[in-house]
């Protein structure tokens, strides 16, 4: 029988975990790195998921090497699928444990976490954690929420959070500065971004049970899938941001 990995299955039509279309991320990738063909490059993932950014990144510089960590091991078996398949996996290193307890000899020219500040507590956290594995004059690429409006107590509670999880934009950016950050390029997610990637979610998952209809776990798949559809469309659509940031070390 199949196994269900919700995961992976949310995410097999967009393998970027966040709302974000492919142009967007080539876009941020090229800033974070750069665009000279012949750079060899030094990438960390902080919660990298099934990978989607490194293997962008070694797709498009020949010369990257990439380290990977994320506690989800069937998307780290599914980022080592696609590097082999995509001839990468020799620059590809990847490590199954919590992204906060890993530590490396070596500091990295780029640091990620784009969607996955839960893993280290939230932003500030986050930026922390990429400070102390960046190297000089390094850049990180860090993508967390806001709000693009006032949450109601309604939306506050489908999302089961306090009107403090968030900032505004500006605010999101004032938090980021105050922290000894420069932002040197950002890429606000725009709705049809996040519309493309909430029905892709729920639509995957759901067809996933639609197609699996003898399996143990269908129903609470069907239903997963329904409630998020319902917080999305009846909750957050249009008041939770994503931003995504380019960011150099103020001093």
């Amino acid at each position: 029988m199949q196994p269900y990995n919700r995961h992976l299955i949310t995410h097999a039509r967009h393998p970027i975990a966040a709302p974000l279309h492919p142009h967007s991320v080539l876009d941020l990738i090229e800033r974070a790195v750069g665009d000279d063909d012949a750079a060899r490059p030094r990438i960390l993932d902080l919660g990298c998921g099934e990978g989607a950014w490194l293997l962008e990144v070694l797709a498009h510089f020949p010369g990257a090497r990439a380290v990977g960590v994320d506690i989800d091991g069937g998307g780290l078996a599914r980022a080592a699928e696609q590097a082999e398949a995509l001839g990468v996996a020799d620059r590809l290193e990847l490590h199954e444990m919590p992204a906060a307890d890993y530590r490396a000899a070596e500091r990295f020219d780029v640091v990620l976490n784009v969607g996955a500040t839960h893993a280290f507590g939230g932003l500030l956290p986050t930026l922390e954690a990429a400070r102390a594995h960046l190297a000089p004059g390094g850049r990180a690429l860090i993508g967390d929420g806001f709000w693009e409006r006032e949450p109601t107590p309604a939306v506050l509670e489908i999302l089961g959070e306090s009107p403090d999880a968030y900032a505004d934009l500006a605010g999101t950016v004032d938090r980021i500065t105050g922290a000894g950050w420069t932002p040197v390029y950002g890429h606000t997610s725009t709705l049809d971004e996040w519309d493309d990637y909430e029905w892709s979610w729920t639509g995957s998952l759901a067809e996933w049970a639609l197609d699996h209809p003898d399996h143990p776990r269908a129903g609470e798949a069907a239903e997963t899938a329904a409630a998020h559809r319902t917080a999305w469309l009846h909750g957050y659509r249009g008041t939770l941001g994503f931003v995504t940031l380019v960011l150099r070390r103020t001093a």
